[in-house]
Parts: structure tokens; C-alpha cells; sequence
């Protein structure tokens, strides 16, 4: 068994293929730097990130790919599901060796696995649009936590900047620590490091950090949400089903 080391980013991904063809050697494992190695090996090679080399590969993708299909390594490598880059590796190196594109042919299990795992970041995606709810902070900063099945924040963030591009928000990923701030000039990531000072166990924040309005504009919200609701009309499966409770806790007019 041969093991690829790697320092788990998408550029080190790409250096890994190239690596592998350049040598001639191919890993039956790739696996982040510090993991704990499989019981038996024949072969460890740890690669070192080289962003030519990974911009070389890449160049080579959007040659024998379609748009979507690089959208789809793109969207499977951010998902950050256990495993898929060994998925992904398979796929890009079939591609590499086909004559022919291999991107629709969905009797293969790599392209099968990487074309649905596509679909539900899309999915999920644009229902984080759809839900996600600003709470206004004492210091004017517009703040939306939330928590997702899978790491669809930097495919979302691009829409609120363009949307929001006049007031400084901050969406934050409760679940991997980590979000995205937005001064109404730039755009960073970060962390907190206390994030259990926010109290984001129910979705809000502290009331002694929101800014004096926020809890009258968030009871004014349900109670319209509440005024507009036919009671006749309710279908509690069909609102589970648009809106899964996993994130009720986020949005305002689903909270106590």
C-alpha cells in the first residue's frame, strides 16, 4: 500500500496528482499530514504544496472538463466529507487517462458519488440563503450564525457581499468555528476563540450583546410571521420538509 501525505488543501490535492504522474507512482491512500497511518504500509511519501504545480494541473482540467464538472471537484473538495479525496483523486486521474469524457458516466462509483455529493453542496447552499437571518450586534455589525451538514460558507458568502455590501455582517459556521466578516470593504475569514461566550447554543445571541432594538424588530418579525400564517392552510411535514428543524434554531421567526 502506498500513502500520500499532504497538508489537506486543495493546492496540496493538485500537487499530489502531479507529483503521482511525474513519478509515476500512485497512492492507494491520500491522507492529511499528522493523521495516523494505516497499520500496513509498503510506501509513505509526504508532498510538499507547490502552487505551479497545482496551477499545471489544474490548466490540464479545464481542457478535458466541462465547467460544471470542475464546479463539481470544486464543491466535493470544500464539502469536507471523510474520504473524498480519495473519490476525487480516482475521478481526476480517469479523466486524465480517458480518451473520452468520463464526467456523465454515472456507472462508474467515483463519478456516481461526486455527482450527488455535488448536488446536496447545492442544495444546501441555497437553502442557506434562503434561511439564514441577521441578528443586529451593539457595535452595528450584522451577525448570522450557523450550522450546516456540510462547509457551504464559502460558496455563500460571494451573494451576501454583493447583497449586503453597504453595512458590515459576519456569518459564522457554529459547527467548524469559523466565518466570514465583511467590513463593507473587504471581505476575511475568522475565528473566535472563545466562541462559548456568545451563547449560540440557541441560535441567538446574548441579549447584553445585540444592539437595544434587535429584540423589538425580532418580536415585531413574528408576530407578523404569525399574522400572515393560515392556520387552515398549515402542513407541518411540507414546512419540515422545505425548512428541516435542524434550522429552526437560526431562524428568527421559527424561535421562542
Amino acid at each position: 500500500m502506498t500513502v500520500f501525505l499532504y497538508d489537506y488543501t486543495f493546492e496540496g490535492f493538485l500537487t499530489s496528482l502531479f507529483d503521482a504522474y511525474s513519478n509515476k507512482i500512485f497512492p492507494d491512500m491520500l491522507l492529511r499530514e499528522g493523521s495516523q497511518l494505516p497499520l500496513f504500509y509498503d510506501t509513505k511519501i509526504t508532498i510538499a504544496t507547490d502552487e505551479t504545480k497545482a496551477k499545471r494541473v489544474w490548466k490540464a482540467l479545464d481542457k478535458k472538463l466541462s465547467a460544471t464538472a470542475l464546479s463539481m471537484i470544486s464543491y466535493c473538495w470544500m464539502s469536507q466529507e471523510d474520504g473524498v479525496e480519495d473519490y476525487l483523486f480516482r475521478f481526476v486521474r480517469k479523466t486524465i487517462d480517458s480518451p473520452i469524457s468520463i464526467e456523465t458516466n454515472f456507472a462508474d462509483g467515483d463519478v456516481l458519488y461526486l455527482s450527488r455529493l455535488f448536488k446536496r453542496m447545492s442544495y444546501e447552499s441555497r437553502r442557506m440563503i434562503q434561511f439564514i437571518r441577521f441578528q443586529k450586534a451593539a457595535d452595528g455589525t450584522y451577525f448570522a450564525p450557523i450550522d450546516t451538514q456540510y462547509n457551504v460558507l464559502p460558496l455563500i458568502v460571494p451573494h451576501f457581499k454583493d447583497r449586503f455590501n453597504d453595512q458590515p455582517w459576519l456569518i459564522y459556521d457554529t459547527h467548524r468555528e469559523y466565518g466570514y466578516y465583511y467590513d463593507t470593504n473587504e471581505l476575511q475569514q475568522v475565528t473566535f476563540q472563545n466562541p462559548e461566550q456568545l451563547h449560540l447554543i440557541t441560535g441567538k445571541l446574548k441579549e447584553t450583546m445585540m444592539d437595544d432594538d434587535e429584540l423589538m424588530f425580532q418580536k415585531l418579525w413574528k408576530t407578523y410571521f404569525k399574522s400572515v400564517c393560515i392556520k387552515e392552510r398549515l402542513n407541518p411535514r411540507k414546512q419540515k420538509q422545505d425548512m428541516p428543524v435542524r434550522y429552526w434554531k437560526y431562524i428568527t421567526e421559527k424561535q421562542r
